[in-house]
């Protein structure tokens, strides 16, 4: 096997049951990122060591989504990459569901993040065809009831997680160390995660591992507009904040100038979806922000982790600052010693 996708060595701090699971080095996941996670950015994390999940719903059509798995497996030279499977709560979204399964499989792919509702519907298949689920979800309930419907891990976000973190009012943290009371699966924490240090932090806390997407949107793979990067790099850890909370619908967005538009539609008393017209849709956000690199004129999925994006850089790049603060955080916590009187 390649030396890329060995395991770690027996001696890393940073060997999980989570990086046993999935045969990589290093405890990082890029989740799934809309219209974003394609075979670029998600082959540089694979090859870089850690695990990227390409975005099934991404792509306008079967072929091209085929295309995109055949692509990444030549640019990780055949190492293991994923598939994520987001979970709509309209049934009528999610009739394409079994194909994305059948091609993963027809194309080589064994390891699955899934998303948005509840996956009783993927475990049997994904199984049957000798695959690994990880489930996402934000609350300790949801992760609980994943466990119990037979996911082989378990990733939990909180509140500051680009996207939406649903109803959860938890901080990852918080969310992370009451599920470890209740969790006997590889646990994976997420939301605001942007440095070595949080994920040494998670270590410590005794996650096995941390999901990232909002520290990797200014990678030089992603496939949106400099100009959006460029945005990201110069705000901080302000740079997000949160709309549709009023539906039920919470979702944590870049600070733009739409989502303050959509804000101030709620403040009005917009009670559906359809009261926001446009301002809403993906196709906007694609063709406008993420194409044209208009940053104001749509809605983007960002966290607060965001702010710790400095450069635009290769997402190997990337990988590699967050392993080496990471190690250098858990060598300092391990060489700390604090003076008692005797």
């Amino acid at each position: 096997m390649d030396a890329r996708a060995t395991g770690p060595t027996p001696d890393s701090v940073l060997q999980t049951r989570l990086t046993a699971l999935l045969g990589i080095r290093h405890p990082i996941l890029l989740g799934g990122m809309h219209h974003l996670g394609t075979s670029g950015v998600v082959a540089a994390v694979v090859n870089a060591g850690a695990m990227g999940f390409i975005t099934a719903r991404s792509f306008e059509s079967l072929d091209d989504y085929r295309a995109d798995l055949r692509r990444c497996r030549t640019l990780t030279g055949g190492l293991p990459f994923g598939v994520n499977l987001t979970m709509s709560r309209r049934e009528d979204y999610n009739r394409l569901v079994p194909d994305w399964i059948r091609i993963a499989f027809e194309e080589g792919v064994r390891l699955f993040e899934s998303a948005g509702s509840s996956p009783e519907a993927l475990v049997g298949p994904i199984h049957d065809g000798g695959g690994i689920l990880v489930h996402k979800c934000p609350s300790v309930r949801h992760a609980v009831t994943a466990q119990r419907l037979g996911v082989d891990a378990v990733a939990l976000v909180g509140l500051e997680e680009g996207g939406h973190p649903g109803a959860n009012q938890l901080s990852a943290f918080v969310n992370g160390a009451f599920a470890l009371e209740r969790l006997d699966l590889p646990l994976v924490i997420g939301g605001g995660i942007g440095s070595g240090r949080q994920i040494a932090a998670a270590l410590a806390l005794g996650a096995d591992g941390v999901v990232m997407g909002s520290r990797f949107m200014v990678a030089s793979e992603i496939a949106a507009h400099d100009a959006l990067k460029h945005r990201i790099v110069a705000s901080d850890e302000h740079c997000s904040t949160t709309i549709l909370g009023s539906l039920g619908d919470t979702w944590r967005v870049l600070a733009n100038d739409s989502a303050r538009a959509v804000q101030r539609l709620e403040a009005q008393g917009a009670s559906d979806h359809a009261a926001f017209g446009d301002l809403i849709l993906s196709s906007r956000t694609r063709q406008r922000v993420y194409q044209r690199g208009e940053v104001e004129a749509g809605i983007v999925s960002l966290g607060p982790a965001g702010g710790f994006a400095d450069a635009i850089e290769p997402a190997g790049r990337i990988v590699a600052r967050l392993v080496a603060d990471a190690r250098a955080a858990c060598d300092a916590l391990a060489g700390r010693r604090v003076g008692l009187p005797a």
